[in-house]
């Protein structure tokens, strides 16, 4: 089985560093369940190359369980060798521990940088086929490209087989990759070369702690990685929820210290205010509000008879519930046939967020890294496609006219970035250019001179042949 890592731009040669081994020799680590080789195939200063090829021996596993005779043939004869499975998480976590750690002696700097990086993998067994392995990694921001197998090249009327070619691109940390790999690749084949037992939930929480509990497949990885056992499944579910809402607990307070920083220039009102006269402008009646939150801008398009439907989307299902609430649709039942909400993450393709006329993401995308950001695009710009989508974010210059910021700041504790305005432009028109939209900027707040609006607002219309 072989497994590539390439790392492209600027020093993309640090790879060897991140990865603590040495581009100029082949490596062999012997593990149990046979060898594992590191080369680099390429290496210059704008790309670099580090492959894995792990060669299994299935007779001598067989043999150290005590399975050597008396055995069935498939314990001799499988795909154990020629496909990515719980040995190649194995194999990144003995042969690549540091970097799934996050240490670099030498380049502490890079460790948690953003970085782009392929990785190839020949080849993938994806129980549930293409469409679980796209449910699996696009939420976390992965460009997925599949090549599928055929059972047989000499019989096509067989179908295809489980098996495919895939390249996974993506910037993000070293870290974060290898710990998607570490969890995934083992989901995604449905199956584990080793007894699973209390220490399997440790190494799931660990290892996805920064990205599993607001999953959307978050259910799914649980009970494959923990291959069903009911109480483990039980156990770390348990522990994700908890983490979930804690999450939003501490996303709620935030917000609250947000929101008081922008009361003196009463940003809340005059953002809700601009999409209100933005979705107005561009004739749309129905409505997307994604990372709707507690429902605020909802209950102000809710009041008027203009909008004929509108669906909130968020991750956190507190969050919906505190919308439901106000916007009282428990109480008013009419009400639930215009105003709908929905759990969902923003990084995953959802047929329920088609026909749409447009779609507002009010103060959402400074709360994504650049991996999700880059999803967040494709659903909404290449899938979801409504012919308006209006986007609002901070103006980080303006930050120095907040008195109770300190020097360097974000407002909000979860930003990600805050962008400068001509950040966000060219980010924008980058956007509007990849998925043939045009592109406005509207300015939120009163604008200081120098430094601009306190929020600055994109407006992309689709363009139409």
């Amino acid at each position: 089985m072989l497994f590539t890592i390439t790392m492209r731009g600027h020093q993309a040669a640090d790879l060897s560093f991140l990865l603590h081994k040495h581009p100029a020799r082949v490596q062999v680590f012997g593990l149990k369940f046979g060898k594992v080789h590191v080369f680099y195939p390429e290496v210059s200063e704008t790309r670099c190359t580090a492959a894995m090829l792990l060669e299994v021996d299935p007779v001598a596993l067989v043999r150290r369980h005590g399975r050597g005779s008396g055995g069935t043939l498939g314990a001799y004869v499988n795909d154990r060798p020629y496909v990515a499975s719980s040995f190649l998480s194995v194999a990144i976590s003995q042969v690549f521990g540091t970097a799934l750690a996050g240490h670099c002696k030498d380049l502490p700097d890079r460790v948690a940088e953003a970085i782009p990086f392929e990785v190839n993998i020949a080849v993938l067994p994806c129980r549930g086929g293409e469409t679980v392995l796209r449910r699996l990694f696009e939420p976390l921001g992965y460009q997925v490209e599949v090549t599928p197998h055929a059972l047989d090249d000499q019989f096509p009327q067989w179908g295809t087989s489980p098996y495919f070619t895939v390249t996974l691109k993506a910037t993000c940390s070293l870290q974060a990759l290898l710990s998607h790999l570490y969890v995934l690749v083992p989901v995604l084949d449905d199956d584990k070369h080793y007894y699973v037992g209390e220490d399997e939930v440790e190494k799931l929480l660990r290892r996805g702690e920064r990205w599993l509990p607001t999953h959307p497949e978050r259910d799914l990885i649980t009970e494959r990685y923990l291959k069903y056992q009911r109480s483990l499944v039980r156990e770390a579910l348990a522990q994700l929820q908890e983490d979930a809402v804690g999450t939003d607990a501490t996303a709620e307070r935030y917000a609250a210290a947000e929101e008081a920083l922008e009361v003196p220039v009463r940003l809340n009102e005059l953002r809700l205010e601009a999409v209100l006269e933005a979705l107005k402008q561009c004739g749309a009646r129905r409505v997307l509000d994604l990372g709707c939150g507690e429902g605020k801008l909802l209950i102000m398009l809710m009041k008027d008879a203009h909008f004929e439907k509108l669906v909130g989307v968020d991750v956190s299902a507190q969050a919906l519930e505190r919308a439901a609430r106000r916007l009282h649709l428990d109480r008013y039942p009419k009400r639930r046939e215009r105003v709908s909400l929905l759990h969902g993450a923003l990084t995953y393709r959802d047929d329920r967020l088609h026909g749409f006329d447009a779609a507002v993401l009010v103060e959402v995308i400074e709360h994504l890294d650049a991996p999700r950001l880059r999803a967040l695009e494709r659903v909404v710009f290449a899938y979801t496609r409504p012919g308006c989508v209006i986007v609002t974010t901070p103006n980080r210059e303006y930050n120095v006219r907040f008195e109770s910021l300190p020097a360097g700041n974000f407002r909000h504790p979860d930003h990600r970035f805050e962008w400068e305005r001509s950040e966000f432009r060219t980010w924008a028109e980058d956007v509007a250019a990849q998925f043939d939209y045009t592109v406005r900027f509207v300015p939120i707040g009163e604008a200081d001179e120098a430094l601009g609006p306190p929020t600055q607002m994109a407006v992309f219309e689709q363009l139409h042949d």
